[in-house]
């Protein structure tokens, strides 16, 4: 990650991702690449090529906020991916607002999740397993490098087998990250771990690339355990508005369903063996 130039990194990646078709470009000529040409994007937005390129460049790094809004109208970005072009075009509120952001779980929460028998953790930014409740510890027992998600998923080659739908399921959580980089690019652990994924793991630098932003809220999620087999649940991404950056996130399997019954086993097994 250049961290001398989140926005024209952002800009460049997202105007190559997008098609004329997607914002009614009639498309001239030849065209070596689908996405849109700069002189596009200037064009839509209403700005000079001249100063778009300079913003992509890193030469010019202050647009004003109409600049800002009209870009993201220009490459038809959804509503988290122009939040993220506004943080990186105003790092000043980025970094206030990452001030009092903390990695210890209260206690209330930890009691409350362990009253549930479903799997239950909490992240951080970085998604850093902070905590979690005893069938999500059995559910993650014996996976290399699971006080991380994205370690898990891009770092340990079991998860590929772990995650029924891992493509999807990596690409929700590069996309949160990269998310977190924009609000957090003074947090040298995000750095650090963009910098340690991007050298361990093809998959991600592919990912990474595109440049997508994305809050992780609901989706399904399943999963292969070695001892209770297939396990399917749907998950669920709380903030805890007490600690801000934390998020609680539990998955629940359809009532009376077999994977219901699979986690219930997982929740006997760890009950017994404490």
């Amino acid at each position: 990650m250049d961290s001398d130039n989140l926005l024209g990194e952002f800009l460049r990646a997202r105007r190559e991702i997008t098609t004329p078709a997607q914002v009614d470009v009639r498309p001239i000529g030849r065209r070596r690449t689908p996405g849109l040409r700069r002189e596009e994007v200037a064009m839509l937005a209403g700005v000079s090529t001249d100063y778009y390129i300079r913003l992509e460049q890193g030469r010019e790094r202050h647009p004003s906020e109409q600049v800002v809004g009209a870009l993201a109208r220009a490459l038809a970005l959804d509503p988290e991916s122009a939040a993220h072009l506004y943080d990186l075009a105003r790092p000043g509120l980025a970094r206030h607002r990452q001030a009092g952001w903390v990695d210890q779980v209260h206690s209330n929460v930890a009691r409350l999740m362990e009253c549930w028998d479903m799997p239950a953790c909490v992240v951080n930014h970085r998604l850093d397993v902070l905590a979690k409740n005893r069938t999500a510890a059995a559910l993650y027992d014996g996976l290399a490098h699971n006080d991380n998600l994205l370690r898990l998923a891009l770092l340990n080659p079991a998860a590929h087998e772990f995650y029924l739908d891992w493509e999807r399921d990596t690409y929700s959580k590069i996309a949160h990250l990269r998310a977190a980089a924009g609000a957090h690019c003074d947090d040298p652990l995000v750095v650090e771990l963009i910098e340690e994924l991007s050298s361990g793991s093809e998959e991600f630098r592919r990912m990474w690339d595109r440049h997508d932003v994305r809050a992780r809220t609901r989706a399904p999620a399943r999963f292969h355990h070695r001892d209770v087999g297939d396990v399917v649940t749907s998950m669920e991404v709380m903030s805890i508005d007490s600690a801000p950056g934390q998020k609680l996130i539990v998955f629940q399997a359809e009532p009376g369903s077999p994977s219901e019954e699979a986690l219930a086993l997982l929740g006997g097994l760890v009950r017994r063996e404490a």
